[in-house]
Protein backbone atom coordinates (compact mmCIF):
# COMPACT_ATOMS: atom_id res chain seq x y z
CA UNK A 1 0.00 0.00 0.00
CA UNK A 2 1.46 3.50 -0.47
CA UNK A 3 1.55 5.93 1.63
CA UNK A 4 -0.79 8.65 1.89
CA UNK A 5 1.47 12.06 1.76
CA UNK A 6 -0.56 15.31 4.03
CA UNK A 7 0.02 18.87 2.86
CA UNK A 8 -0.84 21.41 5.35
CA UNK A 9 -1.86 24.77 3.59
CA UNK A 10 -0.48 27.41 5.49
CA UNK A 11 -3.56 29.79 7.58
CA UNK A 12 -3.94 33.56 6.76
CA UNK A 13 -2.20 34.22 10.51
CA UNK A 14 0.73 31.93 9.41
CA UNK A 15 1.53 34.24 6.39
CA UNK A 16 3.96 37.22 7.20
CA UNK A 17 2.58 40.94 5.64
CA UNK A 18 5.43 42.89 4.29
CA UNK A 19 6.19 45.63 6.89
CA UNK A 20 5.75 48.29 3.87
CA UNK A 21 2.20 47.18 3.98
CA UNK A 22 1.50 47.23 7.43
CA UNK A 23 3.10 50.61 7.62
CA UNK A 24 1.33 52.25 4.93
CA UNK A 25 -1.90 50.54 6.65
CA UNK A 26 -0.90 52.42 9.79
CA UNK A 27 -0.85 55.83 7.66
CA UNK A 28 -4.06 55.40 5.93
CA UNK A 29 -5.47 54.73 9.32
CA UNK A 30 -4.27 58.04 10.55
CA UNK A 31 -5.14 59.81 7.49
CA UNK A 32 -8.76 58.82 7.76
CA UNK A 33 -8.86 59.56 11.57
CA UNK A 34 -7.67 63.06 10.73
CA UNK A 35 -9.77 63.71 7.89
CA UNK A 36 -12.62 62.56 9.97
CA UNK A 37 -12.12 65.00 12.57
CA UNK A 38 -10.95 67.89 10.41
CA UNK A 39 -14.80 67.22 8.75
CA UNK A 40 -16.18 67.06 11.91
CA UNK A 41 -14.63 70.28 13.27
CA UNK A 42 -15.74 72.14 9.80
CA UNK A 43 -19.43 70.82 10.27
CA UNK A 44 -19.40 71.91 13.94
CA UNK A 45 -17.88 75.45 12.14
CA UNK A 46 -20.59 75.45 9.59
CA UNK A 47 -23.58 75.11 12.28
CA UNK A 48 -21.92 77.72 14.51
CA UNK A 49 -21.56 80.20 12.13
CA UNK A 50 -25.52 79.44 10.82
CA UNK A 51 -26.49 80.43 14.28
CA UNK A 52 -24.86 83.39 13.76
CA UNK A 53 -25.83 84.38 10.32
CA UNK A 54 -29.46 83.91 11.41
CA UNK A 55 -29.31 86.17 14.22
CA UNK A 56 -27.64 88.97 12.49
CA UNK A 57 -30.33 88.83 9.61
CA UNK A 58 -33.59 88.61 12.43
CA UNK A 59 -31.30 91.70 13.83
CA UNK A 60 -31.73 93.30 10.41
CA UNK A 61 -35.21 93.04 10.40
CA UNK A 62 -36.21 94.84 13.44
CA UNK A 63 -33.74 97.36 12.66
CA UNK A 64 -35.34 98.09 9.15
CA UNK A 65 -38.62 97.46 11.04
CA UNK A 66 -37.91 99.78 13.69
CA UNK A 67 -36.61 102.21 11.05
CA UNK A 68 -40.29 102.47 9.01
CA UNK A 69 -42.05 102.18 11.76
CA UNK A 70 -40.41 105.51 12.82
CA UNK A 71 -40.89 106.82 9.70
CA UNK A 72 -44.35 106.48 9.72
CA UNK A 73 -44.50 107.82 13.39
CA UNK A 74 -43.12 111.23 12.42
CA UNK A 75 -45.23 111.31 9.18
CA UNK A 76 -48.51 110.98 11.39
CA UNK A 77 -47.57 113.45 13.80
CA UNK A 78 -46.26 116.09 11.52
CA UNK A 79 -49.76 115.73 9.82
CA UNK A 80 -51.46 115.50 12.94
CA UNK A 81 -49.79 119.40 13.31
CA UNK A 82 -50.89 119.95 10.16
CA UNK A 83 -47.16 120.61 9.21
CA UNK A 84 -45.21 118.41 6.26
CA UNK A 85 -43.37 115.20 6.72
CA UNK A 86 -39.76 115.66 4.90
CA UNK A 87 -37.17 112.40 4.87
CA UNK A 88 -33.80 112.61 5.41
CA UNK A 89 -31.74 112.85 2.35
CA UNK A 90 -31.11 109.56 0.88
CA UNK A 91 -27.21 108.62 1.82
CA UNK A 92 -26.99 105.83 -1.15
CA UNK A 93 -27.97 106.24 -4.90
CA UNK A 94 -27.69 103.35 -7.93
CA UNK A 95 -26.62 104.66 -10.84
CA UNK A 96 -27.05 103.53 -14.28
CA UNK A 97 -25.30 104.33 -17.69
CA UNK A 98 -27.01 104.39 -20.47
CA UNK A 99 -25.40 105.79 -23.18
CA UNK A 100 -22.22 104.82 -25.01
CA UNK A 101 -18.46 106.17 -25.29
CA UNK A 102 -18.74 108.05 -28.10
CA UNK A 103 -19.51 112.11 -27.94
CA UNK A 104 -18.52 112.15 -24.23
CA UNK A 105 -16.57 114.81 -22.65
CA UNK A 106 -13.66 114.12 -21.42
CA UNK A 107 -14.50 115.24 -17.89
CA UNK A 108 -17.51 112.41 -17.44
CA UNK A 109 -15.71 109.99 -19.48
CA UNK A 110 -13.17 109.79 -16.79
CA UNK A 111 -15.84 110.40 -13.95
CA UNK A 112 -17.67 107.18 -15.57
CA UNK A 113 -14.02 105.36 -15.50
CA UNK A 114 -13.94 106.39 -11.78
CA UNK A 115 -17.19 105.08 -10.93
CA UNK A 116 -17.02 101.69 -12.91
CA UNK A 117 -19.55 102.65 -15.09
CA UNK A 118 -17.55 101.08 -18.33
CA UNK A 119 -20.51 99.59 -20.58
CA UNK A 120 -23.86 100.70 -21.34
CA UNK A 121 -26.90 99.41 -18.76
CA UNK A 122 -24.16 98.80 -16.01
CA UNK A 123 -24.79 99.80 -12.48
CA UNK A 124 -23.14 100.53 -9.31
CA UNK A 125 -24.01 101.85 -6.13
CA UNK A 126 -22.33 105.46 -4.95
CA UNK A 127 -22.69 106.59 -1.84
CA UNK A 128 -23.79 110.46 -1.86
CA UNK A 129 -21.66 113.07 -0.25
CA UNK A 130 -20.96 116.54 -2.00
CA UNK A 131 -18.30 115.14 -4.32
CA UNK A 132 -20.29 111.90 -5.68
CA UNK A 133 -22.94 114.54 -6.04
CA UNK A 134 -20.94 117.12 -8.16
CA UNK A 135 -19.77 113.59 -10.11
CA UNK A 136 -23.33 112.96 -10.57
CA UNK A 137 -24.65 116.23 -11.98
CA UNK A 138 -21.69 116.03 -14.89
CA UNK A 139 -22.31 112.61 -16.03
CA UNK A 140 -26.47 113.43 -15.84
CA UNK A 141 -26.86 113.35 -19.89
CA UNK A 142 -24.99 109.62 -19.84
CA UNK A 143 -26.38 107.89 -16.80
CA UNK A 144 -29.82 107.96 -14.76
CA UNK A 145 -30.11 107.27 -11.23
CA UNK A 146 -31.96 107.09 -8.04
CA UNK A 147 -32.63 106.42 -4.18
CA UNK A 148 -32.81 102.40 -3.66
CA UNK A 149 -34.76 100.84 -1.78
CA UNK A 150 -34.38 97.97 0.70
CA UNK A 151 -36.03 95.47 -2.03
CA UNK A 152 -34.31 96.78 -5.03
CA UNK A 153 -30.48 96.51 -3.33
CA UNK A 154 -31.30 92.62 -1.95
CA UNK A 155 -32.85 91.84 -5.73
CA UNK A 156 -29.89 92.98 -7.28
CA UNK A 157 -27.38 91.55 -5.23
CA UNK A 158 -28.88 88.16 -4.59
CA UNK A 159 -29.65 87.90 -8.57
CA UNK A 160 -27.09 90.06 -10.00
CA UNK A 161 -24.28 89.92 -7.29
CA UNK A 162 -20.50 88.90 -8.79
CA UNK A 163 -17.57 89.03 -6.60
CA UNK A 164 -14.81 90.92 -8.10
CA UNK A 165 -11.30 88.49 -7.09
CA UNK A 166 -8.15 89.08 -8.46
CA UNK A 167 -9.49 91.31 -11.44
CA UNK A 168 -11.93 88.29 -12.54
CA UNK A 169 -15.84 88.20 -12.20
CA UNK A 170 -17.10 85.11 -9.22
CA UNK A 171 -20.21 84.27 -9.06
CA UNK A 172 -21.17 84.56 -5.45
CA UNK A 173 -22.50 80.90 -4.75
CA UNK A 174 -21.11 80.55 -0.98
CA UNK A 175 -20.83 82.76 1.95
CA UNK A 176 -17.18 81.41 2.45
CA UNK A 177 -16.25 83.74 -0.45
CA UNK A 178 -17.30 86.76 1.45
CA UNK A 179 -15.94 85.71 4.96
CA UNK A 180 -12.48 84.74 2.84
CA UNK A 181 -12.05 88.80 1.53
CA UNK A 182 -14.38 90.66 3.68
CA UNK A 183 -14.39 88.87 6.67
CA UNK A 184 -11.60 91.33 8.39
CA UNK A 185 -14.41 94.15 8.64
CA UNK A 186 -17.23 91.92 9.73
CA UNK A 187 -18.95 91.18 7.08
CA UNK A 188 -19.53 87.02 6.52
CA UNK A 189 -22.39 86.85 4.19
CA UNK A 190 -25.06 88.26 1.60
CA UNK A 191 -27.53 89.89 4.38
CA UNK A 192 -24.28 91.45 5.40
CA UNK A 193 -23.58 93.54 2.61
CA UNK A 194 -27.20 94.43 1.90
CA UNK A 195 -27.24 95.94 5.23
CA UNK A 196 -24.06 97.76 4.99
CA UNK A 197 -24.93 99.21 1.52
CA UNK A 198 -28.39 99.75 2.79
CA UNK A 199 -27.34 101.98 5.77
CA UNK A 200 -24.25 103.23 4.03
CA UNK A 201 -22.15 101.98 6.32
CA UNK A 202 -18.48 102.21 7.61
CA UNK A 203 -16.79 99.70 5.28
CA UNK A 204 -19.29 100.68 2.19
CA UNK A 205 -16.40 101.61 -0.12
CA UNK A 206 -15.03 97.97 1.03
CA UNK A 207 -17.88 96.35 -0.18
CA UNK A 208 -18.51 97.89 -2.97
CA UNK A 209 -15.21 97.70 -4.34
CA UNK A 210 -15.61 93.71 -3.34
CA UNK A 211 -18.94 93.78 -5.83
CA UNK A 212 -18.54 93.71 -9.60
CA UNK A 213 -20.27 96.89 -11.61
CA UNK A 214 -23.79 95.13 -11.66
CA UNK A 215 -24.62 94.11 -15.44
CA UNK A 216 -28.66 94.86 -16.30
CA UNK A 217 -30.58 93.66 -19.32
CA UNK A 218 -32.57 96.41 -21.35
CA UNK A 219 -35.99 97.27 -19.84
CA UNK A 220 -39.05 95.68 -20.60
CA UNK A 221 -40.99 97.82 -22.58
CA UNK A 222 -37.75 99.30 -23.85
CA UNK A 223 -37.06 103.14 -23.13
CA UNK A 224 -38.70 106.08 -23.47
CA UNK A 225 -38.60 107.88 -27.12
CA UNK A 226 -36.72 110.66 -26.03
CA UNK A 227 -34.06 108.98 -24.17
CA UNK A 228 -31.22 111.26 -24.27
CA UNK A 229 -33.25 114.05 -22.84
CA UNK A 230 -33.74 114.18 -18.92
CA UNK A 231 -36.18 112.30 -16.79
CA UNK A 232 -38.36 115.22 -15.38
CA UNK A 233 -38.74 116.56 -19.33
CA UNK A 234 -39.91 113.04 -19.95
CA UNK A 235 -36.93 111.60 -20.95
CA UNK A 236 -34.68 108.74 -18.91
CA UNK A 237 -31.43 110.84 -17.94
CA UNK A 238 -30.84 112.16 -14.47
CA UNK A 239 -32.21 111.59 -10.88
CA UNK A 240 -35.20 110.19 -10.96
CA UNK A 241 -35.62 109.25 -7.28
CA UNK A 242 -37.40 106.77 -5.99
CA UNK A 243 -38.32 105.86 -9.31
CA UNK A 244 -35.12 104.28 -10.09
CA UNK A 245 -36.47 101.30 -8.10
CA UNK A 246 -39.30 100.69 -10.88
CA UNK A 247 -36.71 100.83 -13.50
CA UNK A 248 -34.06 98.42 -11.82
CA UNK A 249 -37.22 96.19 -11.47
CA UNK A 250 -37.26 96.54 -15.07
CA UNK A 251 -34.03 95.21 -16.13
CA UNK A 252 -33.51 92.98 -13.53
Amino acid sequence: MSATVKTTVPSVKDVLIPETLLKKRKTDEKVRAANQARSESQRKARKQSRQVLFKRAEQYVKEYKALEREQIRLRRLAKSKGDFYVPAQPKVAFVVRLRGVSNIAPKPRKIMQLLRLLQINNGVFVKLTNATKQMLQLIEPYVTYGEPNLKTIRELVYKRGYARINRQRIPITDNSIIEEHLGKYGIVSVEDIVHEIATAGPNFKAVNQFLWPFKLSNPNGGFKQRKFIHFIEGGDTGDRESDINRLVRRMN
